[in-house]
């Protein structure tokens, strides 16, 4: 194993002629993808991967300067392709994991032969005429209270992400995946994302791009995915599905599942 692939804790699993990679979004990690992972196996070669800071990470490796904008894990994905030599993937990416896609196939777009999104936003602050679903202050606030106490925060935004109580095992596991973050690491990627504005790429995305969002989303509005779909260079097309919470392929997997696996097979009909 490379020590790129022993960094992000790669596992290489199934066997096929396409590979797709698994991204997971802030305070999850790879198996946040378990209920998905059975249904790929037999037809494809699938790649799950840790990004830098999760909680199954060494936290050592944590450039707090490098993982200040997106490019920097950007850059790790395409660093995990190469040393596995991946030619191209399909590269199917959650919350701050679809902007990550998308920086990487801008970066290197023969890589990838296109990207599936799940709960992916390019900016959460509104602007004039843009709706992220937060305000600045909304933001200072959530930061605040991540320094004040760590514990304390992820027992009340785990059921806010998902669209339920402590009671809801998706609950409990993005509670624990949360929690297993170093708190200073956890504020840093938070600040990260929720800070960046990566609207100005999304015209130099090629590659097609299917979009899929939950109805009800704490973290990205409804809107959110039809900006994306405006705005992407290449071919896009969205669907959103009657599910609730930010983390909808853990908490609403009998919904998710069949939609994720039709974007995977089949391409946007130009």
């Amino acid at each position: 194993m490379g020590l790129v692939e022993e960094a992000h804790n790669v596992k290489i699993v199934g066997s096929g002629d396409q590979t797709i990679v698994l991204a997971h979004g802030f305070g999850t990690d790879q198996s946040v993808w378990k209920h998905l992972v059975p249904y790929l196996v037999e037809d494809y070669r699938v790649i799950l991967f840790d990004n830098m800071g999760a909680g199954t990470t060494n936290p050592d490796y944590f450039d707090f300067e490098r993982y200040s904008t997106l490019e920097g894990y950007a850059y790790d994905v395409i660093a995990i392709l190469e040393e596995l030599q991946i030619q191209s993937c399909i590269f199917v990416g959650h919350s701050v994991s679809a902007m990550i896609g998308v920086v990487a196939s801008i970066t290197r777009p023969d890589l990838f032969t296109k990207l599936v999104t799940v709960s992916g936003s390019p900016r959460y602050l509104n602007d004039k005429d843009y709706y992220g679903g937060f305000e600045q202050e909304d933001i200072q606030q959530l930061f605040e209270a991540m320094r004040t106490n760590y514990k304390a925060w992820c027992d009340g935004f785990a059921p806010l992400a998902i669209g339920g109580d402590m009671e809801i095992v998706a609950v409990q596991e993005f509670s624990r995946t949360l929690f297993n973050m170093r708190p200073d690491i956890a504020l840093s990627v938070a600040q990260t994302i929720f800070q960046s504005d990566m609207r100005h790429l999304l015209p130099h995305v090629t590659i097609p791009c299917h979009i899929i969002q939950s109805m009800k989303d704490l973290a990205v509005p409804v809107a959110v995915s039809e900006y994306l779909h405006q705005n992407l260079g290449g071919n896009s097309i969205v669907e959103v599905m009657q599910t609730d919470g930010h983390l909808p392929q853990l908490s609403s997997p009998n919904v998710v599942i069949p939609v994720l696996l039709r974007h995977i097979r089949y391409d946007i009909i130009a």
